[in-house]
């Protein structure tokens, strides 16, 4: 089995629809995709609408956490989207997400940048905005060369010159909601320090004893060391480790399936999960 358990649609900041997120994910030969799309569930429907014979969906979402000013995102798997306390905390962190690019926007004209917030409207389209979008429009207006290059303390980059903060949920909580609405978490790239600050293994210590389930090993943003020092993090505490692309379509250079999740710990994720279940495609529309 190939399995991939970090993917984005344009429910958020990817450039697949749903529907085109799974189609493209069973032409890459995968078996079980999972959509995470930041603070959302939105693009579900849709990708169960259209989910080819032989594919299996997760559904989840990546939710925007925060802890001692350190920026982290808790993939969370198969809970209940209408569990009404986890649905209200998503609601505000994407609730909030209008402002802050709005206000990304003035901050990067006010540093001589020609942006509009209705060029990052239309790049941004239905999904959740976010510094993806933003860092699209400084692609396209030729002030940097990629959306990674957009994510400099020069820029975007957490305290970077344009950047606003948003609202984060502790990641305690964010854990004790997402287990009450029945589903199973796991740490999102957690050594990615060239995204910024990275939360240290203490606190991640501390997070695997309040009921964190996993942390995702196996990413584009992991070099060899990191993934192995991670792993052993990983023994020590108990926790699952997870493998995934973190796919956002075109928006980023990694493709479907590049990193996968062992089929032993995808049946320990669905073992442990009572909110949701995997949905088997059927053929799709």
């Amino acid at each position: 089995m190939r399995i991939d358990l970090h993917c984005h649609s344009t429910a958020s900041d990817g450039t697949d629809t749903p529907a085109e997120l799974v189609r493209h994910a069973s032409a890459a030969g995968l078996d079980v995709v999972a959509l995470t799309d930041h603070d959302t569930t939105r693009g579900h429907a849709q990708a169960i609408a259209a989910l080819p014979a032989g594919l299996t969906l997760v559904t989840g979402a990546e939710l925007s956490c925060r802890i001692d000013g350190v920026s982290m995102h808790l993939l969370a798997y198969l809970f209940d989207p209408e569990e009404p306390a986890l649905l209200a905390e998503r609601e505000l962190v994407r609730d909030d997400r209008v402002p802050r690019a709005r206000g990304m926007v003035a901050r990067l004209q006010e540093l001589g940048v020609p942006v509009t917030w209705e060029q990052v409207a239309r790049i941004a389209g239905d999904g959740s905005v976010g510094r993806p979008h933003v860092a699209t429009a400084l692609v396209e207006l030729g002030v940097v060369p990629t959306v990674s290059d957009a994510f400099t303390e020069h820029w975007l980059a957490d305290g970077g010159r344009a950047y606003v903060p948003k609202h984060e949920t502790d990641p305690f909580e964010a854990i004790r909601l997402v287990k009450g609405a029945g589903g199973v978490t796991v740490f999102a790239h957690p050594g990615a320090s060239k995204r910024g600050r990275t939360v240290p293994e203490p606190v991640i210590a501390e997070l695997a004893a309040a009921g964190l389930d996993g942390i995702e090993v196996d990413h584009m943003d992991h070099d060899d060391a990191t993934r192995a020092r991670l792993r052993g993090l990983a023994a020590d505490l108990g926790l699952l480790v997870t493998g995934s692309s973190d796919y956002h379509g075109s928006r980023k250079t990694c493709v479907l399936g590049e990193y996968t999740t062992d089929p032993e710990v995808y049946g320990e994720i669905t073992r442990r999960a009572i909110g949701a279940f995997p949905v088997p495609g059927t053929g799709g529309a």
